[in-house]
């Protein structure tokens, strides 16, 4: 943790920018005075908790302090302030995934930018893993990008230990807390609650998930009861990319985009965007071939029985299939470092303004105008 100190009275709250936690929880943009640096301040009202409530937040806490990754949200402050729980983290340029998708990629991201994101989720995952841990809650909202194009995973507060009185256990049984809004995301083994438990094949399953949801703009079951959605998982009812390869042709040619442009292109498809009088583009959203490899490591993280899904090393290797680079761009519109995977979203300072219909740079803080964080 770093030494940012532990004290209300050195951070200006500015813009709220989301809330989370039962609607106890608000996350505000703020300066740490002494550096001027911008940071994001997550309070939760302790008084209005329950006492499993506190618990389980000291259980975050405990996980904060231990873990240490560079693809892993660093807390660098927490602390009890007028009732309130203080927890100071880095601010994330950029949003989340999810922020992403639901402002300019809504028919899903191409297949470099979700490999380039990815990856930085596995790398986490394995460290997690490593650590006796089952992260419980990946998804694209948990998954936060810095201004200079970092990738941190979130969502500490689901992390269940798999250690106990010194031994690694096999499997674990616990049903996460405060998970409604993470079902979708939630495998089949851990729904299912049965003797057999889960492990950490579990993230594989929601990483399959979230995968979906980069590619398609939406989750998969998610406008799915409860119930149903059960159901569906335990029947084997596996989520795919959508795609040319997985669509109907004659669905592909008789709807349009549900955006105003089309940013989720595989890269094996350079397709002309036409546009009708009124901007909306003429062509169906999904009328885009993400690659066999792709495909293939969706289908293995969502095998139904967890022994069948590949490990978090495999799928890292696997990630090959858009042949990812390290290496970074010099805009020279701004001289900022962007990772060459963000090439696909804003290639010129030009297309970003006309993206978002902002000419303010997105790492400009000052009047900041980002997408809303919900946790």
């Amino acid at each position: 943790m770093s030494n940012f100190l532990p004290d209300s009275s050195c951070y200006e709250l500015l813009t709220i920018i989301g809330k989370g936690f039962e609607d106890l929880m608000v996350v505000n943009l703020a300066k740490y005075k002494p550096t001027g640096e911008y940071v994001t301040v997550r309070r939760v009202n302790l008084e209005a908790c329950t006492n499993e409530m506190v618990t389980f937040l000291q259980g975050e806490l405990h996980v904060s302090k231990l873990f240490n990754h560079p693809n892993i949200v660093p807390y660098k402050a927490t602390f009890i302030a007028d009732n309130e729980l203080w927890v100071v983290t880095s601010f994330m340029a950029y949003g989340s995934a999810k922020d992403l998708i639901c402002t300019h990629f809504m028919d899903g991201m191409n297949e470099l930018a979700i490999a380039y994101i990815l990856q930085g989720v596995l790398k986490a995952l394995d460290y997690i893993h490593h650590m006796g841990y089952v992260h419980r809650s990946v998804k694209a909202s948990h998954i936060l990008i810095s201004v200079d194009g970092k990738v941190y995973l979130s969502g500490l507060r689901s992390n269940l230990s798999m250690i106990n009185h010194g031994q690694r256990l096999k499997v674990v049984h616990d049903f996460p807390k405060y998970s409604i809004k993470v079902l979708p995301w939630l495998s089949p083994e851990v729904l299912q609650q049965n003797l057999q438990g889960y492990d950490a094949k579990s993230d594989i399953y929601s990483v399959g998930i979230t995968a979906c949801e980069l590619a398609n703009g939406h989750v998969p079951f998610k406008d799915m009861p409860s119930t149903q959605m059960l159901l569906e998982k335990l029947n084997g009812t596996v989520p795919c990319l959508l795609d040319t390869t997985t669509i109907p042709a004659d669905e592909l040619t008789m709807k349009t985009s549900r955006s105003s442009a089309n940013y989720g292109m595989g890269e094996s498809m350079a397709i002309s965007n036409v546009r009708a009088a009124n901007g909306e583009s003429t062509l169906h959203p999904y009328l885009r071939t993400f690659s066999t490899y792709f495909h293939n490591f969706v289908e293995q993280c969502l095998q139904r029985n967890p022994d069948f899904r590949s490990s978090v090393v495999l799928l890292k290797h696997s990630l090959n299939f858009c042949a990812l680079s390290h290496q970074s761009l010099i805009l020279k519109e701004h001289g900022h470092r962007i990772p060459v995977a963000f090439l696909g979203w804003y290639q010129t300072w030009s297309s970003w303004m006309w993206m978002t219909g902002n000419s303010r740079k997105p790492w400009n803080i000052p009047g900041f105008r980002g997408a809303f964080w919900t946790l």
